[in-house]
């Protein structure tokens, strides 16, 4: 399969979008490939052409949101106020907040483990990047780039998870305060 392809881009965009739209509306494990199919108006056999199971298609979908935390990962700056989320950071939590099924059905019990991977390596190389650019918060030059972010981009996904899969989560600005509170201890 040419992925580059104008019609198999289509394709995997309708399936994208099906699966996002269906998983907002009920769990994972009762999503069936028929369903999708149905959803995205493409026939069952066409979606195994490009998936082989509906966990592989919600990796899949999720990559534009992961790319979204990790933007937001990129741009929120290490030396902002304490005592106020920046907005970028804000920015990102209301993001989640929006997208809260989609993000509870990724990382939650029934997630795939490669979405929070796949999170955590974005969110990792995008602070890592900024802290080779020179935009570390201070204080941390014993420490390899490489595991400083890696501990920031687990604290992220943890919180993350945390909150979109607690039993009553806090507003998405008293979950970013709280972040970076202790981003920045």
């Amino acid at each position: 399969m040419n992925l580059d392809d104008p019609r198999v881009q289509r394709t995997r965009a309708r399936l994208r979008e099906a699966i996002l739209e269906l998983v907002a509306e009920q769990d994972l494990d009762a999503i069936t490939i028929s369903a999708v199919a149905k959803r995205a108006g493409i026939n069952r056999a066409t979606v195994y052409q490009h998936y082989p199971d509906v966990h592989a298609l919600v990796v899949d979908a999720m990559d534009g949101p992961i790319a979204e935390v990790a933007r937001a990962v990129r741009v929120c700056p290490a030396d902002a106020p304490p005592d106020r989320a920046p907005e970028a950071l804000a920015g990102l939590f209301e993001h989640i907040a929006a997208r809260a099924a989609v993000y509870r059905c990724a990382l939650g019990d029934q997630g795939s483990a490669g979405f929070a991977g796949r999170m955590r390596e974005q969110v990792t190389a995008a602070l890592a990047e900024r802290f080779h650019e020179g935009k570390r918060p201070a204080g941390f030059d014993d420490v390899p780039v490489d595991v400083h972010a890696a501990y920031l981009a687990g604290a992220l996904l943890g919180v993350v998870t945390h909150w979109i899969t607690g039993e009553r989560p806090a507003p998405a600005s008293e979950l970013a305060a709280a972040f970076w509170r202790l981003f920045r201890a």
